[in-house]
């Protein structure tokens, strides 16, 4: 079963091919999807791998959490289920005299 994991903190020059290269050291790759910005296209800073083995995912939360990337040190974990849909909660309180 495949094991999907978030990696965090990346610097917003970070690809798909580096974090691809920086996992598969660990174990097969299932896929990476770099996150990025729907009006502008750029990277938003994190991004989720996902691993074929979940021996080599915790291997490689293990091994690459806190580990240096262009100078960040990366947040890597293993990935979180959404939960409905997000979203802000609603209009902030203005204050009326």
């Amino acid at each position: 079963m495949s094991k999907k994991i978030y990696v965090g903190n990346l610097p917003f020059s970070a690809t798909e091919q580096e974090l691809r290269d920086l996992f598969s050291r660990h174990g097969s790759i299932d896929s990476v999807n770099v996150i990025t910005d729907r009006e502008t296209g750029r990277a938003r800073g994190f991004a989720f791998v996902e691993m074929s083995e979940e021996s080599a995912a915790s291997d490689a939360i293990r091994a690459l959490d806190g580990s240096d990337m262009g100078g960040r040190p990366l947040r890597v974990n293993e990935a979180q289920d959404r939960r409905g849909g997000g979203g802000g909660g609603g209009g902030g309180g203005g204050f009326r005299r």
